[in-house]
């Protein structure tokens, strides 16, 4: 199976999404976006294909998107694209591409929804969250 994970090693998320994808048997292609950033028209095929707009891909969280003001309605695709260009930090991860779909990790147990094999087993997040019990239960 071919999987690509979108990922930045000092999100938590990110991380545990990373965890789940190689619990389920399969080593991604993992593209740190921050030191290798999406093109555009990369941008826009991740979200079309996760079925969300671009400014759903936007993090708000320890970026500077206040301070560029994209949450004004006003601003267009166009607009949102420079910003993410000029700071690939705008970008929300991770992104999850497999031959079953392509998803906005967030939060990371959506990626078993896009997994081949997503009975992976127990799994605990780095926070302590339970998502599979003992038993193989989906608790999330």
């Amino acid at each position: 199976m071919s999987v690509t994970i979108y990922h930045n090693p000092d999100c938590g998320t990110s991380r545990n999404t990373l965890a789940m994808i190689r619990q389920s048997g399969v080593e991604a292609t993992v593209i740190e976006y921050l030191k290798t950033p999406p093109s555009r028209d990369r941008i826009l095929e991740l979200v079309s294909a996760a079925g969300i707009s671009l400014r759903d891909a936007l993090r708000k969280k320890d970026t500077p998107y206040e301070e560029l003001g994209l949450g004004d309605p006003a601003k267009t695709d166009e607009d949102l694209l420079e910003a993410i260009e000029a700071q690939p930090i705008l970008l929300n991860r991770p992104f999850v591409e497999t031959p079953v779909g392509t998803r906005l990790c967030r939060p990371s147990e959506v990626v078993l929804d896009i997994l081949e094999n997503p009975d992976i087993g127990p799994f605990t997040k780095e926070d302590g969250e339970v998502i599979i019990d003992a038993e193989g239960k989906r608790l999330v």
